[in-house]
């Protein structure tokens, strides 16, 4: 590798990179895609049970559409996985598997340096297209925790039998959190849930799944400038599940599971874990979120001048979590508190990143390092960018640039 000399070098082979690498080969463009693991790495790493939470028919890659005979349905990990392997398959990517980009940099005459587990590579155009879920975050209070106390994050979590007996804490309560929890009350632990706000929608309405009702609406075309401030993109996915063909999951449900709802977790002093008393606030965030999700689908449809669907407002919420549980009751912890970009601890180009650690980007290319350009992230363009249902948009118009260039 050390003597190439590539147009455009593509990092990561999940469903973003290859999106572009599919248009890139379209247009005849010189390219290459870097991959540490096999194709569809981050999600042949998701815990055992993983499937889609939204429907099949939503994964919309340029030339590799949902083409199965169930597109209400919910792919398990190992149906992802095997989908995007014959999507690769099927244009004949240029993967490099196993290969870890260790550095980037700037090369000679303006272009790229890239350090990799496999010796050098240079290359005129690098587009990072390495997820938006890259670094495991945990609240600071998390280091307050004992050693005696197993603690790992929602990537290190397998299925119920890798956590030893007990109780289980889970910190961190989006799709993931509600998730894990749900599977380990339905496994006979004993879960509590320290919660957040997120937002839920039910999983069907009147019968549509809810996913459905919003693609019809600006629901997923909405933009970062749209948001009330950047960091609104940091909130959660909304709480529903596509497990057992698809169901409501939130937190009524999961406390009428038996599952015990907690507050923000806030620390731990003399053997006990702390909660905010703020569970009240986040289901009312929640519940609030639902209402404009509501709102939307009924603006659609008078704009369309058909019947909304009914939309009932969600039932009564009692708050009843304690303040504290002995940390001696509990037997793991699992945190599922989020995600944050890791781009800056191997791009060394500092100055194209904001103060949260995501690119500074328009249209997927770098407005501050011209060549450095960036797939699947976080309302790249839209909301639905980071998503099977916006990857094609966005590669179809990076692809575009990168071949202008």
């Amino acid at each position: 590798m050390k003597d190439d000399v590539v147009d455009v070098v593509i990092v990561g082979a999940g469903q973003a990179g290859l999106s572009l690498s599919h248009e890139l080969a379209a247009a005849g463009a010189d390219h290459v895609v870097l991959e540490r693991g096999r194709v569809g790495e981050t999600w042949r790493g998701r815990w055992d049970s993983f499937c889609l939470v939204i429907p099949n028919w939503t994964v919309q890659l340029p030339g590799g559409r949902y083409r199965g005979d169930d597109p209400d349905g919910f792919m398990p990990k190992k149906e992802i996985v095997s989908h995007l392997v014959a999507y690769a398959e099927s244009f004949r990517a240029p993967v490099r598997e196993g290969v870890t980009v260790t550095s980037l940099e700037l090369g000679e005459d303006g272009s790229f340096r890239l350090r990799t587990s496999s010796g050098e590579l240079l290359a005129r155009n690098v587009v990072l297209a390495s997820g938006g879920y890259q670094k495991p975050y945990r609240p600071a209070a998390a280091a307050q925790l004992p050693a005696s106390v197993q603690v790992i994050d929602a990537e290190d979590y397998a299925n119920p039998t890798v956590l030893p007996p007990g109780n289980v804490l889970v910190v961190g309560s989006g799709q993931t959190g509600c998730q894990l929890a749900e599977e380990l009350s339905v496994a006979g632990r004993g879960v509590s849930l320290a919660c957040g706000r997120a937002p839920w929608i039910p999983r069907r309405i009147e019968g549509r799944d809810t996913i459905a009702w919003l693609n019809e609406t600006p629901w997923f075309e909405i933009r970062l400038s749209d948001l009330p401030s950047p960091a609104a993109r940091l909130l959660a996915n909304p709480q529903m599940s596509g497990r057992h063909g698809g169901h409501d999951l939130n937190y009524r449900t999961l406390q009428a599971q038996g599952v015990r709802l907690l507050g923000r977790f806030i620390g731990a002093t003399d053997g006990r874990a702390h909660f905010a008393r703020d569970l009240a606030e986040s289901v009312a965030f929640g519940d609030a979120r639902y209402a404009d999700v509501c709102e939307v689908i009924r603006k659609t449809c008078a704009a369309r001048s058909v019947r909304a669907p009914e939309m009932p407002p969600p039932p009564a919420f009692v708050a009843d979590g304690p303040e504290s549980v002995a940390l001696s009751d509990i037997g793991a912890v699992i945190f599922t508190s989020g995600f944050r970009p890791d781009y800056t601890s191997w791009v060394r180009f500092p100055q194209a990143f904001d103060e949260g650690g995501f690119p500074i980007q328009q249209d997927g290319s770098s407005g501050v390092v011209p060549g450095l350009h960036f797939m699947g992230v976080h309302f790249q363009r839209k909301r639905k960018s980071a998503t099977f249902l916006g990857a094609a948009e966005d590669a179809t118009v990076l692809a575009e640039t990168l071949s202008a260039r």
